[in-house]
């Protein structure tokens, strides 16, 4: 238990659940971190190589992500340890297992993240009736089928041009990571005029200098293809993304992809985080010394949690998206220009922003 409690600081964690159900073979973990706004939203990722310590990051992450987006929630992590890709009767029965463990964990509303899916979720649902994400037959947003976090990842882009110094539009694009956010924000950027000139995936890398057909390439990667194989661009291995040439690099996959070991071979000007925890602490720093603006993953990747809430409360898609693009704006405002001010990181100005707005919240509420 000592692990468990170096984790703790003035913020939460609040409660760590160690989830376990031998006849289906569940090993799960949940942090809650933080519920002084309202009830944890936060996705459940299932991965044969999560921890506890991921777990615990992505759940303060969350914790900070809801109070950026003014949401009435707090945030909460779980991680199921297993292959997503596992044969769906099984994972069916491991994820019913899953929901019936939180049965009475009320503080936490199940959202979807890499592993699971709407649904997953409604899985989750059928069982103790508190899921979000959903199929849209059930009264769901589907979060992957619009696009609701990489819509927000274009509308950060767009907010942040008078602060990254070129125009979005022209501006050429690499995605790490080419899953339900890296296509979608791929498609939203181009819509804007952007190129998508590199993309990865779990086995290899695609790039081309003219740019990408994207709705080819989406196409080609929802029937199953590797990306490496498309016939329209150069394939390589999976960590030749690194070193694309682009104006924008997007980091839509696991954490820590980029780190001190790594982040020289970066060749863009903005980092706009679309997956949680993508680039160490070190990293971003040497990003700052070097120029690149990096876009923090709470800030710009909120999109997903946004519609989660938007859903949770009876609202429609368009609502979703409306939300979405306002809340997403101000903020990569609001932390840019506070960035400039004050001579900081945009992260630093992100964390303070988002820590007061929870240390606000929890002054109002009563803990005995």
């Amino acid at each position: 238990m000592r692990d468990a409690f170096d984790l703790a600081d003035d913020l939460g964690p609040e409660k760590i659940l160690y989830l376990h159900d031998p006849a289906t073979g569940l090993r799960a973990i949940l942090v809650v971190d933080n519920v002084a706004a309202g009830p944890a939203i936060g996705g459940t990722r299932m991965a044969p190589d999560v921890s506890l310590a991921e777990c615990a990051r992505l759940a303060r992450a969350m914790t900070l992500k809801n109070a950026a987006a003014g949401l009435p929630h707090g945030g909460a992590k779980a991680v199921i340890f297993a292959d997503p890709r596992m044969p769906a009767a099984d994972k069916e029965r491991l994820v019913r297992a899953y929901a019936h463990a939180l049965k009475d964990v009320k503080d936490y509303i199940v959202g979807p993240d890499m592993g699971t899916d709407e649904t997953t979720m409604a899985w989750v649902h059928d069982v103790i009736g508190r899921s979000v994400g959903l199929p849209r037959e059930i009264g769901g947003i589907p979060l992957d089928e619009i696009g609701a976090t990489g819509f927000g990842l274009a509308v950060a882009l767009e907010a942040a041009e008078p602060f990254a110094a070129f125009p979005l539009a022209g501006a050429r694009v690499a995605i790490q990571g080419f899953g339900a956010v890296g296509m979608n924000a791929a498609r939203f950027l181009v819509e804007r005029g952007a190129q998508l000139v590199a993309a990865s995936d779990s086995a290899g890398s695609l790039t081309r200098a003219e740019g990408l057909d994207v709705p080819a390439l989406v196409d080609w990667k929802r029937q199953g293809g590797r990306l490496a194989e498309f016939p329209g661009g150069e394939g390589g291995g999976r960590d030749a993304i690194i070193d694309a040439e682009c104006d924008i690099w997007i980091p839509a996959a696991r954490p820590d992809v980029i780190h001190e070991g790594n982040v020289d071979r970066l060749r863009a000007r903005v980092v706009a985080e679309g997956a949680n925890i993508p680039v160490t602490e070190a990293a971003e720093r040497r990003l700052a010394e070097r120029g690149v603006l990096v876009l923090p993953d709470f800030i710009v990747n909120a999109g997903g949690v946004i519609c989660a809430a938007v859903e949770h409360r009876g609202g429609s898609q368009g609502e979703a998206l409306a939300s979405i693009a306002e809340k997403v704006r101000a903020n990569v405002t609001e932390v840019l220009q506070r960035a400039e001010a004050t001579g900081g990181l945009p992260r630093q100005a992100a964390v303070e922003m988002a820590r007061e707005r929870v240390v606000t919240a929890m002054r109002f509420r009563r803990t005995w």
